[in-house]
């Protein structure tokens, strides 16, 4: 793993694989986040947020692009034993994450954010790549800062 990163680059990255259409929000958070910190990261970590775009597989809950940044955090900071309390720290992590999301946008909810949009149009997909960046972002932040790692920027 890289111990320097740019966290913009990051941001850039998670918003122009969503562009493209290489991947969804989620898909293109965690596809970043994989490549930029070089992580030994199985493929299966992207195949895994696959089902959370347009709120959690089209439900329009809550926002797969803060799905895709939870997972991050868990990958980096999530426990893999039963009983283990570090568990503690990724919930602290994660609900600063979502509530970083909550308080630009005042709700996690992809139905309040998408209302009245039509899905195909222009105008949904850029405030979803926006989003991308957003929480691709803030993740990276995260993951830099509780790892000591540097920001290049």
């Amino acid at each position: 793993m890289k111990n320097e990163v740019s966290i913009e680059k990051i941001k850039n990255d998670a918003e122009n694989l969503f562009r493209k259409g290489d991947f969804y929000c989620s898909e293109a958070i965690v596809s970043s986040i994989k490549s930029n910190f070089e992580i030994d990261m199985p493929d299966e970590m992207i195949a895994m947020a696959s089902g959370f775009p347009i709120g959690i597989g089209k439900s329009k809950c809550v926002c797969g692009a803060v799905s895709g940044g939870v997972l991050c955090i868990g990958y980096f900071f999530g426990r893999t034993k039963g009983g283990d309390s570090k568990v503690q720290n990724t919930l602290k992590l994660a609900n600063e994450l979502q509530k970083s999301f909550r308080d630009n946008h005042g709700c996690l909810c992809c139905h309040v954010h998408t209302k009245g949009l039509d899905m195909a149009s222009g105008e949904h997909k850029e405030q979803c790549i926006s989003f991308t960046g957003e929480i691709a972002k803030k993740a990276a932040e995260i993951i830099v800062r509780e790892l000591e790692l540097t920001n290049i920027d």
